[in-house]
């Protein structure tokens, strides 16, 4: 009986979420995000708009690797992750196969 409610509650707690059927996307970061970021966290750096190309350079470098490397996810989406290693396992696995079923047949 505990299971069909865990699962009634988990279909309710889905459709109710903000992020329904939008469970992960990747995060934005520019360079103007993360400068700002550290403006705030260091007062004392004087992180001014004409900063030297490398400087500009680096915050590029900084923000595209946030971009490849982090997700906003749904919290009822990220618990189901947590609580299910072989979800998670079954996930990455999708990940890692795809588009090698739906390879199109050779034409001769």
């Amino acid at each position: 009986m505990d299971d069909v409610l865990s699962e009634a509650y988990g279909i309710v707690q889905c459709k109710e979420c903000p992020w329904y059927k939008t469970c992960v996307m990747p995060m934005k970061f520019t360079a103007e995000d993360i400068r700002r970021q550290l403006e705030s966290s260091a007062p004392g750096m004087n992180i001014t708009p004409q900063m030297d190309l490398g400087m500009q350079n680096l915050l590029s470098s900084m923000a595209t690797a946030a971009q490849n490397s982090l997700l906003e996810g749904c919290p009822v989406f990220i618990e189901r992750l947590r609580s299910s290693p072989q979800l998670a396992q079954r996930l990455k696995e999708v990940m890692q196969n795809w588009g090698s079923e739906e390879k199109p047949a050779e034409q001769s």
